[in-house]
């Protein structure tokens, strides 16, 4: 408990579930791991949990990852990763919060597309890929508010395919199989499933 007094008083940081800080003010300096981002995007529910179901950010991200051109489908799926450490804020609260926090969500996707060594600031097909997706949320996961028009998607198509929510376990092996299958990456620091606890 000492350790971690001293060290948040130090700054604007947060432990991790591998057991390091994450900064918020300077994230490139921080440890950012693959079994950290996938127990924080399994975990976050989209829309701040107001939604039929728990519909994860890493499911979302998943999604994401098969709309765009091959290419840029790693992009896909680290476009919403900063949230495994800021959460999920929902737009008009983000618009409400102004320019300190859009700075703040901009250094850490920074920092982690750097460290994943993908080519920042993202492609434009992530957010046309964002946009089909909110799109498909909305039908899907907001019964009650499926034929409002949401400025953000007028005009903007679903997918054919029905979302249909998962627990965070199964978000999050589906999240960490679609990193191997893009990165032919197969060992990783520690057992994903240990990490998602």
């Amino acid at each position: 408990m000492h350790r971690l007094l001293a060290h948040t008083s130090i700054g604007p940081t947060i432990g991790t579930i591998t057991g390091h800080y994450f900064n918020f003010l300077e994230p490139e300096t921080s440890v950012i791991t693959i079994d950290d981002i996938v127990a924080g995007l399994s975990k976050c529910c989209r829309f701040a949990g107001q939604c039929e179901g728990f519909y994860s950010v890493a499911q979302h991200s998943v999604l994401a990852s098969y709309l765009v051109p091959e290419g840029h489908a790693l992009e896909a799926l680290f476009h919403d990763a900063s949230e495994a450490y800021t959460g999920d804020i929902s737009k008009p609260l983000k618009n409400l919060l102004g320019d300190a926090f859009v700075r703040i969500e901009k250094g850490i996707e920074k920092a982690i597309f750097q460290r994943f060594g993908l080519p920042y600031p993202m492609n434009p097909c992530i957010k046309v890929a964002d946009r089909i997706l909110l799109a498909t949320e909305q039908r899907d996961l907001m019964a009650k508010l499926r034929d409002d028009e949401w400025a953000s998607i007028h005009g903007v198509k679903p997918m054919v395919q029905r979302i249909h929510p998962m627990e965070h376990r199964e978000a999050a092996t589906l999240w960490l199989n679609r990193y191997r299958e893009l990165t032919q990456e197969i060992s990783l620091e520690m057992s994903l499933l240990e990490a998602c606890g």
